[in-house]
């Protein structure tokens, strides 16, 4: 199972809490963990992907391992800890402002 942890305002709007696990076929990337995502809460669909063109919201960012894995490519495999679930996918809103 792959722990995802949502932000604050996704655990509300999915009714969830901080973690979800989900089952995720095999290779396990971003697309893939959020096509699991938005299969089980259809209510995230649209907040942290675009949902014509897939591409990540500006205002979001995902870490894994301690590692920033927003600007790489979507369909690249995580790192074997978070297939295994050892450690989390973390979801992450980000803020902007001056």
């Amino acid at each position: 199972m792959i722990q995802v942890v949502l932000p604050y305002h996704l655990q509300r709007l999915a009714g969830s809490g901080r973690i979800v696990e989900l089952e995720v076929a095999s290779p396990v990337t971003q697309r893939s963990i959020l096509d699991a995502l938005e299969a089980r809460y259809p209510m995230l669909r649209g907040t942290v992907r675009n949902q014509k063109t897939g591409d990540r919201n500006a205002y979001v960012r995902f870490f894994a391992c301690n590692e920033d894995y927003s600007l790489n490519s979507p369909d690249d495999p995580l790192p074997e800890a978070v297939v295994q679930g050892k450690e989390e996918f973390m979801i992450v809103g980000a803020m902007a402002g001056g």
